[in-house]
């Protein structure tokens, strides 16, 4: 019975009476990776058994039903609602490309679907463009296209599996900004551009410009980066005192004598801000050929920050340096008073003043009494005292007077 519905099957194959009107389902993979392969079919079928075969179908050639949803490397499910049923294929081998079929099983003839499965290495590529840039600076990372993907969405992403880089992408068409990502698409000249600014040597490594398409493996081209760190960079740190003068000193090589130089402020070399041109910053040489000094007049708060000086003005790598500059503001604070409220304050002191000098008439007035009072208050004291003198000598005269008589 199997032979002959093995022979039936295959007649029908090449009478074409078993596939499907939607044709050849193409799909690629990759080889280590996981693969999906879908297929819908007519309503009225869902509750039907769906199942994925190769080469005639027969029995020992399904690899996976609905009935039995899991089997070795081979998963199925069948969305009813829309009418497709999935398979997915994992661990994927070179072996595992060719023919499929997707099959519903109904009374007589089952209903095919023939699937195309086509493989390829999970890495990228024969040809590889090679990047070097520097820390802090901003970098562009071009990447060509053919012109039939001008409408096509692009991205980019870190590493060299083509298999994961649309998940994991860094920026894509849709979204041209992300952080320090931004993407642009010049579809006249076939190429996207990729901008990475502030750059870091975490930025380093291996970047993969995809194109997606929707019935084939994505486009992809290889890109290097290497991020390399400022040439002979010295830090040198500078406290200054607000109004006060300061010299900034910036040795620079000898073979830079007759070169351009420089003093910026900014956290970044690339993209500091030239302040020579400032008045109160004042460059001058120092009679060698060794190095040079900026002046500062007259030194304020705002100018605490980062400083770079070199002997490039082009700012290419080379010998620099870093000044970190801060500035003590403790022991020469002053405050601008309004002049209506210096005026109020001037009237509050002369009030407090003629306060005071009323309160110290007063007290003198009241001390002059005071001591009036302690004058009379002497004077009859003393008549008191006289007058206990005289009563003890008339008292002494009459007891003298009987001692006679008797």
């Amino acid at each position: 019975m199997g032979i002959l519905q093995n022979l039936l099957f295959t007649i029908c194959i090449a009478l074409r009476c078993v596939t499907s009107a939607v044709g050849v389902i193409h799909v690629t993979g990759y080889v280590g990776r996981e693969v999906n392969v879908s297929c819908s079919y007519d309503e009225g079928y869902e509750s039907y058994e769906k199942y994925l075969c190769k080469n005639d179908c027969g029995d020992s050639d399904v690899l996976v039903t609905t009935s039995e949803s899991r089997k070795n490397k081979y998963r199925i499910h069948d969305d009813k609602t829309a009418r497709i049923f999935t398979t997915t294929i994992s661990d994927l081998h070179s072996e595992d490309a060719g023919k499929y079929w997707c099959g519903v099983t109904r009374n007589g003839k089952d209903i095919y679907t023939e699937v195309e499965l086509k493989l390829a290495q999970d890495s990228c590529c024969d040809t590889v463009t090679k990047i070097e840039s520097y820390e802090g600076f901003s970098e562009s990372i071009v990447c060509p296209y053919e012109s039939r993907y001008q409408n096509n969405p692009k991205y980019i992403c870190r590493g060299n599996r083509p298999s994961t880089c649309r998940q994991q992408a860094l920026i894509t068409s849709d979204n041209k900004q992300n952080g320090r990502f931004r993407l642009d698409d010049d579809k006249l000249l076939g190429t996207f551009t990729v901008n990475i600014s502030s750059l870091t040597k975490n930025d380093s490594g291996s970047y993969l410009c995809g194109v997606q398409r929707n019935s084939d493996l994505d486009v992809f081209s290889a890109v290097e980066l290497k991020v390399k760190e400022w040439c002979c960079v010295k830090s040198i740190k500078i406290k200054g005192t607000v109004g006060q003068p300061l010299s900034l000193q910036c040795p620079y090589p000898p073979q830079h004598q007759d070169k351009g130089k420089f003093l910026c402020k900014g956290e970044q070399l690339n993209s500091c801000k030239d302040i020579t041109n400032q008045s109160r910053f004042q460059l001058e040489g120092n009679g060698s050929f060794s190095s040079f000094s900026v002046v500062i007049t007259k030194l304020e708060e705002a100018d605490a920050g980062t400083y770079w000086c070199g002997s490039d003005s082009a700012r290419r790598p080379g010998n620099y340096t870093k000044i970190q500059l801060s500035v003590d503001a403790r022991h020469y604070v002053v405050y601008t008073v309004p002049p209506l409220l210096l005026l109020l304050m001037c009237v509050f002191a002369v009030i407090v003043h003629k306060c005071k000098h009323q309160k110290v008439k007063e007290d003198e007035v009241v001390m002059n009494k005071n001591a009036q009072n302690e004058d009379a208050l002497e004077e009859v004291t003393d008549a008191a005292k006289n007058n206990i003198h005289g009563n003890q000598e008339v008292v002494m005269c009459k007891e003298e007077t009987s001692r006679q008589q008797r």
